[in-house]
């Protein structure tokens, strides 16, 4: 009996900002997969397994596998699944083992561009949306960057680089800047500052950038 693959995007971070489909479907799933950080988030899960940035593709694979052999898992994605998210390694993983797509089912998140976004007051339909993560280009940027619109952005290394790399681009230094560091986190903290300023700055590595 083949089982079912739910992906769950857990939001930006806090519990707060699930949704309570998310918070049904890993309640009713024989096993939820995730990093620690999103399976703290859920109380009275079953089945944990949790996984790190170097186990993380086995732990997929573990998942997909509980699915094979009849089980329903929950597949946790921080944010929404669809950005920046694991739905594209978990739909490779499940056709590798031949799981029927129509057995997946994707449960939308908020991403934490969305966050940051609703925090700036930005309409974001009309802004430069881009994700840098797991991607070594960001001269991708650069063809946007100047284009009138608001730039929201998931920044690939630290957030001091990537301005840096604005400026040896030929970006202003006095470019405005905010930086969301740890959104729905208590320590949430929001800077504006301009792009000189930025790069000489230390933020954590859970960062949106938004350059207007």
């Amino acid at each position: 009996m083949t089982g079912k693959i739910f992906i769950v995007g857990i939001g930006p971070g806090a519990s707060e900002y699930l949704t309570k489909k998310a918070i049904d479907t890993v309640r009713s799933s024989d096993y939820t997969v995730g990093s620690t950080r999103a399976i703290d988030l859920f109380d009275d899960v079953t089945g944990k397994i949790a996984f790190n940035v170097k186990d993380l593709l086995d732990k997929l694979e573990e998942g997909v596998q509980l699915a094979c052999d009849g089980n329903t898992v929950s597949i946790l994605s921080t944010g929404d699944p669809g950005f920046s998210g694991v739905l594209n390694t978990v739909l490779r993983i499940s056709a590798e083992k031949d799981f029927p797509k129509e057995n997946i089912e994707v449960v939308p998140g908020i991403s934490s561009l969305q966050l940051a976004a609703a925090k700036c007051h930005i309409q974001w339909d009309n802004a430069n949306v881009m994700t840098f993560h797991g991607r070594e280009n960001i001269e991708d940027i650069l063809p946007v960057i100047n284009n009138g619109k608001v730039t929201i952005a998931l920044p690939s290394r630290k957030v001091k680089d990537m301005a840096q790399f604005l400026l040896d681009n030929g970006v202003e230094p006095d470019r405005k800047v905010v930086v969301c560091e740890r959104l729905s986190y208590p320590d949430e903290k929001i800077v504006e500052a301009n792009l000189k300023d930025i790069a000489q700055s230390e933020f954590t590595y859970m960062c949106i950038i938004v350059i207007y």
